[in-house]
């Protein structure tokens, strides 16, 4: 957004009577801005670039190893960072490094979650009331209050860990979360 802007004031700066200094001023944010761009843009995760290499990897590998391929992308261009940083002697640059390897792991993470979840088995009777997915059968779920991980449908809402009851079952896919009834079909609950 910025580039088009500053792209208009360089060239109005330069075509009026202005002081060198002025000139100087709007051409070396104009540059910043440049490198800025460049830098965002780099196909590394999770920078701008990188979420658009996800975003394209999205529809021919599917949600969990596009990010699991934007993520082994993102280590190597932290990699590359770290050595640039070194090479600068850069305090920044490797500050910008660790941030990149943080997330980038997070979501490697994240990803594997992703694909453990996708290969496990579907819970049959039972279908989300929002998008009609069937929830994987597994400890997937994790506990508001000890954080460890449950399989609502199986210990009747409970967590074992803690005994923390819970009235509602979020679906892993959409996010909405429903009451165990409204999971059931309508054709089953009939039965």
């Amino acid at each position: 957004m910025l580039f088009p802007v500053f792209s208009v004031l360089l060239w109005v700066t330069r075509s009026a009577d202005l002081s060198q200094d002025v000139r100087n001023f709007v051409f070396v944010i104009w540059m910043i801005n440049i490198f800025l761009l460049a830098f965002n843009m780099l196909p590394v995760y999770p920078l701008d670039g990188g979420q658009i290499l996800r975003a394209l990897l999205w529809f021919p590998l599917g949600r969990a190893r596009s990010l699991l391929v934007a993520t082994v992308i993102g280590f190597l261009g932290a990699a590359g960072l770290a050595v640039v940083a070194i090479l600068l002697q850069s305090v920044w640059l490797g500050l910008l490094c660790a941030l990149n390897c943080f997330y980038c792991f997070q979501s490697f993470n994240q990803a594997r979650e992703l694909l453990r979840r996708g290969d496990a088995a579907r819970r049959e009777g039972y279908l989300c009331p929002n998008c009609g997915t069937a929830p994987p059968v597994g400890d997937f779920w994790h506990c508001g209050r000890c954080r460890k991980s449950f399989d609502p449908f199986a210990t009747q809402l409970m967590c074992p860990h803690c005994n923390t009851q819970y009235n509602i079952i979020a679906c892993l896919e959409c996010g909405n979360a429903a009451p165990p009834q409204a999971w059931v079909p309508n054709e089953l609950a009939k039965l």
